[in-house]
């Protein structure tokens, strides 16, 4: 990717990444996406890891590539590791990053949604349910603003954009795709 920062990273720096995704992974509540306010927060503002840039490019491939929605961690993991200037590294980030995000949430996922097929009947359980919702809504939010604010205010078009793709999806029924490929048709011919 563009913009790349170099790093060094000891045993503790490799630790602290899995560390953190791992928790990330408790909180992906609505999905890995949602961490993403968090995971911009760690990687960029506390450690330096990665550049605006990098964390930008990787989730719009991330999210734009077939596949699972997590890809954007690899792309992740793998920048933080070639940051260091070394393929090795960013192999090895792949992993450190991929099992700190997988393991607790799917073990929990996997034990969670056994027991609340047996359990939901239960009265706490629709309402527990019922209550994620908002938290969910809450930091995609906050997961668009953190994406949608690292334009600089002068690029109000960009702002444009942004505001009518949200009216879109929250009020019709028009599938991401086509906004998606509206997207790359506007980047294409260099109007974003």
């Amino acid at each position: 990717m563009h913009d790349a920062v170099h790093i060094t990273l000891d045993w503790q720096d490799w630790l602290t990444l899995f560390q953190h995704f791992f928790m990330m992974s408790m909180l992906s509540i609505g999905g890995t996406v949602s961490t993403l306010p968090e995971m911009h927060r760690f990687l960029i503002d506390q450690h330096h890891w990665l550049s605006e840039a990098q964390f930008n490019a990787s989730v719009a491939i991330g999210q734009a590539s077939p596949g699972p929605n997590i890809l954007f961690i690899v792309l992740f993991g793998w920048n933080i590791g070639m940051n260091t200037g070394s393929v090795a590294a960013g192999f090895a980030a792949v992993l450190i990053a991929m099992s700190g995000i997988l393991l607790p949430s799917t073990t929990l996922a996997f034990l969670v949604s056994e027991w609340l097929g047996r359990n939901n009947h239960r009265l706490s359980v629709r309402a527990f349910k019922s209550g994620l919702a908002p938290i969910v809504v809450a930091m995609l939010i906050a997961t668009g603003w953190i994406l949608a604010s690292t334009h600089p205010a002068g690029e109000w078009h960009l702002w444009v954009v942004t505001l009518v793709t949200a009216l879109l999806v929250w009020r019709t029924r028009v599938h991401m795709l086509w906004l998606l490929a509206a997207g790359a048709l506007l980047g294409w011919f260099g109007l974003i």
